[in-house]
């Protein structure tokens, strides 16, 4: 399994941003604003939670973020259903964006369970790194200058 350094490399929040893509897409048209407002926020906050989460520095925090996003998740679910009873969307876009929404609740609550039983606990947790980023940095892409400034090593 690769390791995930940033939110960008999390699955879910990749899903959900094709979540927030097509949602978005499906009801450009719609002329209802507060419908439309409602639904496109639910939308972007499965995605940013995920997002927020994992930038918050604990594992108790990440996880309680995904559960939000978990939530919003299902919120869009519901309000699709409005939005096909209504007449704003037909049945292809709803069981497409349906689809998305259901899976972005899956990738979130299979990541959850991953989570919870990992050592992980978090950035804030993490240990200082042993050596100077920038000295290991210099060593790297610079042999020269790093004999000219860490003459001992």
């Amino acid at each position: 399994m690769a390791t995930v350094r940033k939110f960008e490399d999390l699955l879910c929040w990749q899903k959900s941003r094709e979540l927030v893509k097509a949602t978005y897409g499906a009801l450009n048209n719609c002329r209802d604003n507060g419908f439309k407002d409602q639904i496109q926020r639910a939308a972007v906050s499965v995605m940013s939670n995920i997002a927020e989460g994992f930038e918050s520095g604990t594992k108790q925090e990440f996880l309680n973020y995904l559960f939000i996003a978990k939530g919003s998740a299902g919120e869009v679910r519901a309000q699709l259903y409005a939005a096909h009873d209504i007449g704003y969307l037909n049945i292809e876009k709803f069981k497409y964006l349906n689809g998305l929404a259901t899976e972005c609740s899956k990738l979130i609550s299979s990541f959850v369970k991953g989570l919870k039983t990992s050592n992980f606990q978090g950035l804030q947790y993490k240990a200082a790194p042993k050596e100077d980023p920038i000295k290991e940095l210099t060593r790297e892409r610079s042999p020269e200058l790093f004999k000219k400034f860490y003459p001992n090593g």
